[in-house]
């Protein structure tokens, strides 16, 4: 212990820094089906452990191996593959549009993909997610029209939010995609509320909350842990760590000094670890929590590692903060390559098969994009109106705004 004397401050510091190399030797990798799966409805008390290890169902060689395999058949693999490339494709085409000045903002998922893919596949229809802004893959596992997706991006005139909401800011009660908030954290205490009201109800639908690490700094995340432990919501609470946020290292949101799944035992709370780039261990995680959460078991911490590819936006300039192409030495690999090499492993797929699915989906997002076009672009086009600003707002519209939308209409007369 140093001398008494001048204190000190302490300011985190990322293992790495702009013009460094790569390094992630500090990140313990445990071996795959190395940790086990405990009973639905464990005592959370005995497996605190699990708080700080990584669960992992793909090894190294791409077999499938440990407690939490075989819960997906071929067929479901592939589709999740098939849902992972969508994801990413559909990313490369949007973000180029953005840069070509047809939208004014998009954020990608590179590297996150199995994250929402696989975690949507163990949810029953009915269920709500309260998703964040890099979640998209909820929807897109679930069927929702990439046209659709588009049109709210450009805020075109075929946009379901009438251009109220930020590009790729997402709603779908039907698809069980609660309106995203652009105000972080709020999503948690939602979804919490939203799951102890589906229990007040008697009903049979559970809620998901979803947060990066850096919004766990937030007092809301806290907040919504309180009030999930002391009335056991049926909510399955994630983290997804990919360890920025938006400029910072995980850090500056409390990641140093210990694993943000090990908040979740000061509440009581069943915490886990998962390899977020596994889809196969991000599904089996989910189903263990979302089966605990629908039979009386409470609310579960997910804590996903995983790992920011791009940048955080396009508005982002990773290389000011983080050694260049980092992504590609994270120990956890690409979760695309992954499911793909296990696909291969097991005889089901093939290299001449994926570059086919490839060709296939770039065609299949490059006709969606050129449908979303026709309902115009954030630079050409049909454009909204502006008095789409006074409806769905107010049941009476006051006076003031009924006068303001009276002259709106008189100016553009």
């Amino acid at each position: 212990m140093a001398d008494a004397g001048m204190l000190r401050f302490h300011v985190p510091e990322p293992e790495v820094r702009p013009g460094g190399t790569p390094d992630f030797s500090n990140v313990t990798i445990p071996k795959a089906g190395s940790v086990p799966r405990p009973e639905i409805d464990v005592d959370p008390r005995t497996i605190r452990d699990m708080a700080f290890s990584i669960i992992r169902v793909l090894n190294r060689t791409g077999e499938a191996v440990g407690p939490w395999a075989g819960l997906l058949s071929d067929e479901e693999l592939l589709e999740g593959l098939r849902h992972m490339m969508t994801l990413r494709t559909f990313d490369a085409r949007m973000q180029m549009a953005q840069r070509q000045g047809k939208t004014s903002f998009y954020m990608q998922h590179l590297g996150e993909e199995a994250v929402s893919c696989a975690f949507r596949k163990a949810l029953s229809p009915g269920d709500m997610n309260f998703p964040t802004y890099r979640q998209a893959g909820l929807l897109i596992a679930d069927g929702y029209p990439m046209v659709t997706m588009m049109n709210q991006i450009y805020s075109n005139e075929a946009d379901p939010l009438k251009g109220r909401q930020l590009p790729i800011m997402y709603s779908s009660k039907e698809h069980g995609f609660f309106s995203i908030s652009g105000n972080l954290a709020t999503q948690y205490i939602q979804a919490v509320g939203w799951a102890m009201a589906s229990a007040i109800k008697g009903d049979t639908r559970i809620a998901a909350a979803w947060i990066g690490d850096g919004a766990t700094a937030e007092s809301d995340f806290h907040a919504a842990l309180v009030f999930a432990s002391t009335y056991k919501a049926p909510v399955v609470l994630n983290i997804v760590n990919n360890q920025w946020a938006i400029s910072s290292f995980m850090g500056f949101a409390g990641g140093e000094a210990t694993t943000f799944a090990a908040r979740g035992l000061a509440y009581g709370l069943p915490a886990l670890r998962v390899d977020g780039n596994d889809f196969l261990a991000v599904y089996a995680v989910t189903q263990w929590a979302a089966e605990r959460a629908r039979t009386g078991g409470g609310p579960t911490l997910i804590e996903l590692v995983t790992y920011r590819g791009a940048a955080h936006s396009t508005s982002d300039d990773p290389a000011r903060y983080r050694a260049k192409d980092d992504a590609e030495h994270w120990p956890l690999g690409d979760p695309i390559q992954r499911l793909k090499q296990h696909l291969i492993k097991m005889g089901e797929w093939s290299d001449a098969q994926h570059q086919a699915m490839s060709a296939e989906l770039e065609a299949l997002v490059v006709s969606s994009w050129k449908e979303a076009t026709t309902f115009g672009t954030m630079s050409e086009g049909p454009k909204l109106s502006s008095d789409l600003m006074f409806e769905d707002v107010f049941k009476d519209m006051p006076q003031n705004l009924q006068r303001q939308q009276a002259l709106s209409a008189k100016e553009r007369a």
